[in-house]
């Protein structure tokens, strides 16, 4: 993987989520929260388990941040403050990503599984399997929204994120709801 190839795929992350999250945050509760028997149970279980993901990576990409204890953990139980920190990680992964040169993604990473082993790998392969599980489980969260809808959820192609398609804005979407929902 080259530079511009992980940096394309940072953002492209950004732009899915936000897609993604924008479809989640217009359904009902009940239908947000109703186990289909995906992997993590449901829509809210699979977007938990991708930040917790996340937030795992970062942390043994750069020693900082949260470090969940289990991958099935519900971080949030309010879909807002998912969206919310859905967004930060987003932000920080790009961040992290920037950071590195080509020299860094041919050089050997050191870190720790979850039960605690030792492991070095290059980090162009780290994040190849970061970026590859972020797909396979928005592809789960994906099918979810077409299960509770009965519809087309938005589509998450790289294609389209290359070919300029648009992203909602999930700040704004999240503040919205919220004062709707309080007010």
């Amino acid at each position: 993987m080259s530079m511009d190839q992980v940096k394309q795929f940072a953002h492209y992350n950004k732009w899915a989520n936000a897609r993604l999250y924008a479809a989640a945050l217009d359904l009902s509760e009940r239908s947000y929260r109703l186990h289909i028997g995906v992997f993590f149970g449901g829509l809210h279980g699979t977007l938990n388990h991708l930040l917790l993901t996340d937030r795992l990576w970062l942390r043994r990409l750069t020693g900082e941040g949260d470090h969940p204890n289990g991958l099935d953990a519900i971080l949030y139980e309010d879909r807002m403050e998912l969206a919310r920190a859905r967004i930060a990680e987003d932000d920080r992964l790009i961040k992290v990503i920037e950071s590195y040169d080509e020299a860094a993604l041919k050089s050997l990473h050191s870190y720790k599984t979850t039960s605690g082993m030792p492991q070095s790998q290059v980090l162009a392969d780290i994040l190849m399997h970061l970026f590859n599980h972020q797909t396979h489980y928005r592809g789960q969260a994906h099918a979810c929204l077409s299960i509770l809808t009965g519809g087309e959820p938005p589509p998450l192609d790289l294609l389209a994120f290359q070919r300029g398609g648009t992203a909602p804005d999930l700040q704004n979407i999240a503040s919205k709801l919220r004062q709707f929902r309080s007010g």
